[in-house]
């Protein structure tokens, strides 16, 4: 069994959130017990909640509301405990991204967030470890087609992808989830403010083993470079990191395949899965 997280390991808005089912339970003389009965919940269950170990849920939320003649007041903060879309050391680059009029992105293990399908990407967030909620899982898979989105979107902004071919071979989710993953791959790199470029096995000076990271240039031509790990993260304004990322971006982009090269090449291992 999963151990439950400690309180001060959990969001503040939950531990709040708690506190307030607590105080509106306490004041209108109703015991834990009886709103554990009224929402068929175990008793232990709701005492997390309100110590907020666990996040508050809009069942217990709505029941309490009802015994305690809350008003909608309790119901009202279900808004403010939904899960974030983005992790909290990604949502700068994130703000970022959605302004960026040229974006150059090279990946390494797998497909570009921007790129990825549902399914795709809902197993890929569904195996994090230490693992997701449900909610989280959703939200998060919400978020990431919200960014792909903007391939369409906003035909004026450049995207340029260059993908390593590991992460055209890493089944994720399986054979089908891969296949029309790639497909999406094709029709993407249909747009024209898309570009595709695949760097196949054996190609490369080693600059391309050092891991996946972002370019991108603002409207107003400010210049960041992000680079993302499995447990860190950081987003770089700083001219030297910057102009070395970008110096390491246009020696991998060389090594890589042509735009028509690439939709061959991703072609064909779709059609081989």
């Amino acid at each position: 069994m999963a151990q439950e997280p400690k309180a001060a390991q959990t969001p503040a808005a939950w531990r709040y959130c708690g506190n307030q089912i607590k105080l509106w339970r306490e004041t209108a003389g109703v015991s834990r017990q009886t709103l554990a009965d009224e929402a068929v919940y175990n008793y232990e269950y709701v005492k997390s909640m309100e110590y907020g170990r666990r996040r508050p849920t809009l069942h217990l939320l709505r029941t309490c509301d009802a015994l305690c003649g809350a008003q909608g007041k309790l119901i009202a903060a279900y808004e403010y405990l939904k899960p974030e879309p983005y992790p909290a050391r990604s949502q700068e680059f994130m703000a970022l991204e959605k302004e960026a009029t040229v974006l150059n992105v090279y990946e390494f293990g797998l497909i570009p967030g921007l790129l990825q399908t549902r399914p795709y990407a809902t197993a890929l967030i569904g195996e994090s470890c230490p693992p997701l909620d449900d909610d989280t899982i959703e939200e998060r898979v919400r978020g990431r087609l919200e960014r792909s989105e903007a391939l369409e979107r906003r035909p004026k902004t450049s995207f340029v992808f260059v993908i390593h071919e590991a992460a055209l071979r890493t089944r994720i989710g399986g054979p089908e989830v891969m296949k029309e993953q790639l497909h999406n791959l094709l029709k993407a790199g249909e747009l024209r403010n898309v570009m595709i470029q695949v760097l196949p096995f054996g190609r490369g000076n080693g600059q391309e083993l050092n891991g996946p990271f972002v370019l991108l240039e603002t409207s107003e031509h400010e210049h960041f470079a992000y680079v993302e790990g499995p447990e860190t993260s950081a987003l770089h304004a700083d001219a030297n990191r910057v102009s070395a990322l970008t110096q390491a971006y246009g020696m991998i982009r060389m090594q890589a395949l042509g735009v028509e090269e690439s939709a061959a090449f991703i072609r064909e291992v779709a059609e081989s899965l």
